[in-house]
């Protein structure tokens, strides 16, 4: 009797896993694609309003640069979109591979496989893509902007580089573990147009939600490393390289309701505006991406950012104290190191300096991004529009992490900013999580 129970309940366990398994199986299957000369909606041609070139290589790269794809597939120093860029993730390293028209790279690769790798996150061979690769977004591209971004890569010179194998940690390196993690977060979708938004609004939510992926880093991660999906923009911390991506809905972080459109689009084109500047991971973003993009698209997008639902974010990980009054020691630290640029009382140096009175940025929490700012120090992106940036010069080798706490309390605290004082453990914690 007591074998014949044993043996149920090992056939329901059974039972079980191999319906489980089915369920994976099945919440993993692929979307078929449709055919290369379907017609997208006009709102997501990239070509119609953007680039204003109807070919396809030209359409192609307007593409390829609207959703950024350099950064990630370029080794430092390495030939342009030859891949083996190794992309630290909390789960180990996914090394990025070729995507130029060589055997090793998208030689072989048909529209059809390259819109599978697009749309269903799935290779060409079949496997799983981890999504490092923001198939996430992409799923949601138009055919006809995937096949113009395939035929652009295939026009680059073919450069021989195989990929090299990623550096995930068990059990984070199989495709089991991926399909589980992609039947819980994905799905295949598309991009479907609002009737009741005008066209720009439409056209700045593809560029934003699917192309520009803007949520891989303004989106908080849950312990799995799923975002909420690409219309949450709420802000959040970038896995490994702790850099604060700023709430897009919030007006006190890195929403832009209250801002004039013109100046949202200066901020994207030239990294710099009378509202803000670009630093740190934004600045590549900009030097890489959004200053190519024409300033129709550019205006769509402040259109739909503009657009986005407003409210105060309220982050767990924010401090609760109340702000501190100044500090006498960061004042005197202030006055030494910065205020030959940023003025006597915060006021900047219009064009060169930011202001520091009443700037949102500094009162930002977590204050990441202030920690790796005087530490590591940074320029905002060379572009048309601000073709010799002023710099912040690093001060790692010159203040202790008691002083950064100190001089960046002072800052939170004076010229109308009211924030949370820093603390020396949280200047620790951001000097050991360099930038990368």
């Amino acid at each position: 009797m007591k074998a014949s129970k044993t043996s149920i309940a090992l056939a329901v366990v059974a039972a079980a896993m191999l319906l489980a398994a089915a369920l994976v199986a099945w919440l993993n299957r692929d979307d078929p694609a449709p055919p290369s000369a379907e017609l997208p909606p006009r709102v997501g041609d990239v070509a119609t309003a953007g680039s204003g070139n109807a070919d396809p290589v030209a359409r192609g790269e307007y593409l390829v640069r609207a959703g950024s794809c350099l950064g990630c597939h370029t080794e430092p120093g390495g030939e342009p979109y030859a891949g083996g860029r190794a992309i630290e993730t909390p789960f180990g390293i996914v090394n990025s591979p070729n995507l130029t028209a060589d055997a090793t790279g998208l030689a072989a690769w048909s529209n059809d496989d390259f819109w599978r790798a697009m749309h269903n996150g799935r290779s060409r061979d079949g496997r799983l893509l981890y999504p490092a690769f923001p198939y996430p977004n992409y799923t949601r591209l138009v055919r006809a902007d995937s096949d113009a971004m395939l035929a652009y890569l295939k026009s680059l010179p073919p450069v021989a580089r195989k990929s090299r194998p990623h550096g995930l940690r068990f059990p984070f390196d199989l495709q089991a573990s991926l399909a589980v993690w992609r039947a819980l977060f994905f799905r295949p979708a598309r991009f479907e147009a609002d009737p009741a938004r005008p066209a720009s609004w439409n056209r700045g939510a593809y560029l934003v939600e699917t192309l520009g992926h803007c949520n891989a880093c303004h989106s908080r991660r849950n312990a799995f490393g799923a975002t909420a999906g690409p219309l949450d923009l709420a802000g959040g911390l970038i896995p490994v390289q702790n850099w604060y991506a700023p709430s897009l809905t919030d007006n006190a972080e890195a929403g832009v309701g209250d801002w004039p459109a013109r100046e949202v689009v200066a901020f994207l084109k030239h990294g710099v505006s009378a509202r803000g500047w670009a630093q740190g991971p934004m600045a590549e973003v900009v030097a890489r991406s959004t200053r190519y993009l024409s300033d129709e698209d550019l205006a769509a997008m402040a259109t739909y950012l503009a657009a986005l639902p407003r409210g105060q974010v309220d982050r767990d990980d924010a401090p609760n104290a109340p702000p501190a009054p100044p500090s006498s020691s960061g004042a005197k630290l202030y006055a030494t190191h910065c205020a030959s640029c940023h003025g006597e009382h915060g006021e900047g140096v219009a064009g060169a300096y930011p202001a520091l009175a009443g700037n949102r940025a500094v009162a930002l929490s977590p204050p990441a991004n202030l920690v790796h700012m005087v530490l590591r120090g940074g320029y905002p992106p060379t572009t048309a529009g601000n073709p010799r940036p002023f710099g912040m010069p690093p001060f790692a080798t010159v203040l202790a992490d008691a002083e950064v706490a100190d001089v960046l309390s002072f800052l939170r605290a004076s010229w109308g900013n009211r924030a949370a004082a820093v603390s020396t453990l949280e200047v620790s914690r951001y000097r050991g999580a360099a930038p990368r």
